[in-house]
């Protein structure tokens, strides 16, 4: 099973922190956060996984090498640019491959435990299902929500919001019509699936941070230091 974790941002709100470091490379809890991905895609049964890439690229390279200390083969996909998210996943679909594979974006924190979402990666085929999605409840800073649910399956419009959590698994024909090597939001690709009603998801309720500022980087740090020093 592959995994990708989306790791190309600049982190433009978390400056000074990532003038000199990727964002996903910031530490908490004693280390990278993207480490905290790896450890528990691992654990979920997941074998190879493809990190894409643009600023300062090569730190996480340095860090994380082939991904053998994980139990992992870690392949990376180089951006000149960042593509964004559905960009950067049809750029890497070559070494995804031809299944539908799980994806996350490397600046948030969850302990949701990913061996749940393995048994949906069967569901997805095309021109069936193409995503299911996991949501939250809406942050302080996103109170207006992205998607709404409706039993299993999430739209677009109506009322009951939810927030994306940045976690979804996906089929590589989603990504068909976007161009490798350009920039894409995801949020388009899913409204048009949403609206031939190809898109499930579920809402998940347990621990789940969007490490966008330096000040929820430091809440999630001390979180995590107290729970290993308790």
């Amino acid at each position: 099973m592959r995994a990708m974790i989306l790791a190309a941002g600049r982190g433009e709100r978390m400056r000074p922190l990532t003038d000199s470091t990727p964002k996903v490379m910031l530490a908490v809890g004693g280390r990278p956060l993207i480490e905290w991905h790896l450890e528990k895609l691992a654990r979920a049964g997941v074998d190879s996984v493809v990190i894409n890439h643009a600023w300062l690229g090569e730190q996480i390279e340095q860090r994380l090498g082939d991904g053998r200390r994980f139990g992992l083969d870690i392949i990376y996909s180089a951006e000149q640019r960042a593509l964004e998210s559905a960009g950067g996943i049809a750029n890497a679909l070559p070494l995804i491959g031809a299944e539908p594979f799980l994806a996350v974006n490397g600046d948030v924190f969850t302990d949701l435990d990913f061996t749940a979402l393995v048994p949906h990666l069967a569901r997805l085929n095309a021109p069936g299902p193409l995503a299911h999605l996991i949501l939250v409840d809406n942050p302080e800073h996103n109170p207006e929500g992205d998607f709404v649910l409706a039993g299993e399956t999430v739209t677009s419009s109506g009322a009951a919001r939810l927030t994306f959590s940045g976690i979804g698994l996906y089929h590589p024909a989603l990504f068909r019509d976007v161009p490798r090597g350009h920039p894409a939001r995801l949020a388009p690709l899913l409204r048009t699936a949403m609206d031939q009603q190809l898109v499930s998801g579920e809402r998940y309720a347990g621990l789940w941070i969007d490490v966008g500022t330096p000040q929820r980087l430091a809440d999630l740090d001390r979180l995590l230091t107290s729970r290993t020093a308790s």
